[in-house]
């Protein structure tokens, strides 16, 4: 199995000051300094106007516009010069504060951005069946139309995919198509070399349908896409579900998310059985970033079942993965999930995976060595970097359950965070993982004997990651073309 054309690659995501403690050029110091040696690139979580808004970002008032507590475009475009940047481009909403809405509210049909926001009427007229709308697929468990007063008095319902907030686009429409042209103009003039298409399953809506990853949506995908290359970008689709979506998406645009691959881990630690793991990565996509933690949750319904077709695992084992994620967290995890949070995601449970997997060093080591022994693009969270543990005092403020993941750090804590055992083992993994040549040629995996193995060899170059199951240890071994080969017990790092 060949891995795509340059994925050796290891990315940093991150927002900008919840890392650097202040604004673009404190994170390229950052970047070219204490993390010096790391990172091929780095993935920026929004930076627009405002981000600190409903919605950490993803509910930006102008989509153009670096919010200037951070810097400017120009800042951009320096951090771009030594790093390729990925951005995200929110294509399915907009901020309920945006110049655009307001206008709409104070004008209703006689504005010129009528068309660009959708309404429950505009899909399914003045009469919708309850059927169709039952068949909408929704995120969270609120009602996906928010009904809001136009200057005139008039109350519609708008459609409202995440939150009341964020108002859906009609992204077919001329003015939703000139929206988005924007914004990929302003990127390619910037540097931007990869674009995260955030929510772009919930773009399309279409009557009788889930209004969720319809054909249509496969050819907006396409069709943003190649603008996007066209102006020498790629893109990264950002979609949450059954695993088999994720490998038909995969055949159309540049990458996806192995969204699948954080709960699988977690089942092979936990269960110390990796026959999921390894049936997963036996048909997984090939062009994917791999991520172990986001800004987000840890995805469930990506490795779940879906309309009566199997998951990659079952009901009772993501019963037992959730369940075990709250007993290593401390019920931390369980104040930030489902009902007991605002913005509540059905897919996803809150927590860091450092407390995800109980704050237990050599556990966390190995997840990391399988995530970057695993084909593609690697990922890593700033808060998974520096091993963060979830911040629940920062849950208690906003009663935003996600923000229990989504720490703050000034530098002093960055440089005591890099202090720790734990993430120095961890660095000194992601600066082998960069080193060797292996990487850049096939992957293969064995699973006998309670052993499983990850393994890559390209032109006499080799490495692998040899696990015990019955008690997760684990070693790394690899060599140099030519040369002797080389090996040492993973938790070995934790003692230099």
């Amino acid at each position: 199995m060949n891995n795509q054309p340059g994925s050796n690659q290891i990315q940093l995501i991150t927002y900008i000051d919840r890392l650097s403690g202040g604004d673009i050029s404190e994170l390229h110091q950052l970047l070219q300094q204490e993390l010096s040696g790391l990172f091929d690139g780095v993935h920026l979580l929004p930076f627009y106007t405002p981000i600190d808004g409903e919605d950490a970002g993803f509910d930006p008032t102008d989509h153009t516009a670096v919010d200037s507590r951070l810097g400017n475009w120009q800042d951009i475009a320096s951090l771009a010069s030594d790093y390729p940047v990925m951005a995200d481009m929110i294509v399915n909403h907009v901020s309920a504060q945006s110049a655009q809405f307001q206008d709409v509210l104070a004008k209703g049909e006689a504005s010129p951005y009528w068309p660009l926001f959708l309404t429950r009427d505009k899909v399914f007229g003045q009469a919708p069946e309850p059927a169709e709308l039952a068949a909408i697929y929704r995120p969270r468990p609120t009602s996906c139309f928010t009904e809001l007063t136009l200057a005139d008095g008039r109350s519609l319902p708008f459609w409202t995919t995440f939150t009341a907030n964020q108002i859906d686009i009609d992204v077919q429409s001329e003015p939703g198509q000139a929206y988005l042209d924007a914004i990929l103009q302003r990127f390619t003039e910037n540097g931007v070399k990869l674009i995260r298409l955030d929510a772009a399953g919930y773009a399309i809506k279409k009557a009788g349908t889930s209004c969720f990853m319809l054909p249509e949506t496969f050819e907006f995908i396409a069709g943003l896409s190649s603008k996007a290359k066209a102006l020498g970008m790629q893109c990264l689709v950002e979609i949450h579900g059954y695993h088999q979506t994720q490998i038909d998406i995969a055949k159309r645009c540049d990458w996806v998310y192995d969204f699948a691959l954080p709960p699988l881990v977690l089942h092979t630690l936990f269960s110390r059985d990796a026959k999921a793991l390894k049936h997963w990565l036996d048909i997984a996509p090939r062009n994917c970033i791999t991520v172990l933690d986001t800004h987000d949750g840890i995805g469930i319904v990506d490795a779940a079942d879906h309309q009566g077709q199997p998951g990659l695992l079952t009901d009772p084992e993501l019963d037992a993965l959730v369940e075990q994620i709250h007993h290593n967290s401390g019920g931390s995890s369980k104040l930030a999930t489902g009902n007991a949070a605002n913005n509540v995601d059905l897919y996803q449970v809150n927590c860091s995976f450092y407390d995800a997997l109980a704050q237990h060093d050599e556990h966390y080591l190995l997840a990391r060595a399988i995530q970057l022994f695993c084909p593609g693009i690697s990922q890593i969270y700033y808060g998974g970097l520096l091993a963060a543990e979830n911040d629940v005092e920062l849950l208690k403020r906003t009663q935003v359950g996600r923000d229990i993941n989504r720490p703050y750090y000034t530098a002093e804590k960055v440089r005591q965070a890099l202090q720790k055992p734990v993430v120095k083992a961890l660095c000194a993994l992601i600066k082998l993982r960069r080193s060797l040549q292996a990487f850049d040629g096939d992957f293969s995996q064995q699973l006998s004997d309670g052993q499983y193995q990850l393994n890559w060899q390209h032109q006499g170059h080799s490495a692998s990651l040899r696990i015990r199951l019955a008690d997760l240890s684990a070693e790394l071994v690899w060599q140099h073309s030519g040369e002797v080969q080389q090996q040492c017990p993973l938790s070995s790092l934790l003692a230099d």
